[in-house]
């Protein structure tokens, strides 16, 4: 059995019901708070069956707010120094893979040029497990860098469903006003229910919930958000 901390016990309400988008997130705001500014999830249970490709649910979404979170972008590229002044934290090729197979991970998003893409998927089972990979579908392999770059810096954040059928996307920080952390969250839950597979039958998401790091969660009515 998990031993919980005595402020996440005063934060727990025997109170289970389902509440609207803004009422959830309000309720969030009167838990307890630590130390750090925590960050605040949406969690989807999805009715469709992670064991079949056809039904796999992963995308991008630009959060109107941002996720609040410093991202260290690097870029797989043959000319770093142009990747470092429209904005990369890291940037090389060769070198760069080179650091990886290594050990090195200091980063949070990878972002590849079309042509560095032979080098790069040599790190693919290294990356891969990690969800930093770059795709095309989530917009990481490009030749705009710059765009890419501004985008992930502002606040675009990637989601992917787990072997569960479940995904937790950033909305912010407990930091954010109660009406950013709403409009993120719209947004977000706009992205995720765009992302229904082509074809599939049955009710798509199941049961949603609003967390931040160290909260319990408040789950939130679908008809809120439908």
């Amino acid at each position: 059995m998990i031993a919980r901390s005595k402020r996440y016990k005063n934060s727990f309400s025997s109170d289970q019901s389902e509440l609207e988008l803004p009422l959830a997130i309000e309720r969030l705001s009167t838990f307890e708070k630590v130390k750090f500014d925590e960050t605040v999830e949406i969690s989807i249970a999805l009715g469709v069956d992670p064991k079949q490709s056809s039904q796999a649910v992963r995308g991008v979404v630009n959060l109107p707010h941002g996720s609040g979170k410093t991202i260290k972008v690097l870029v797989f590229t043959d000319n770093p120094d142009e990747a470092i002044k429209l904005g990369a934290d890291y940037a090389g090729l060769e070198d760069m893979i080179a650091k990886i197979k290594d050990g090195w991970m200091d980063f949070d998003v990878a972002i590849s040029t079309t042509s560095a893409m032979k080098e790069v998927r040599s790190i693919a089972r290294v990356l891969g497990p990690r969800g930093l990979m770059p795709t095309p579908k989530a917009g990481t392999v490009t030749d705009n860098v710059e765009a890419s770059i501004n985008d992930v810096k502002a606040g675009r954040v990637e989601f992917k469903m787990d072997k569960t059928g479940a995904i937790a996307v950033v909305i912010g920080k407990r930091s954010f006003s109660s009406d950013k952390l709403e409009e993120n969250a719209t947004t977000a839950i706009n992205a995720i229910s765009s992302a229904r597979p082509e074809g599939f039958k049955g009710k798509f998401i199941k049961s949603m919930h609003v967390s931040s790091t160290m909260s319990p969660s408040v789950k939130i009515s679908l008809s809120s958000v439908s």
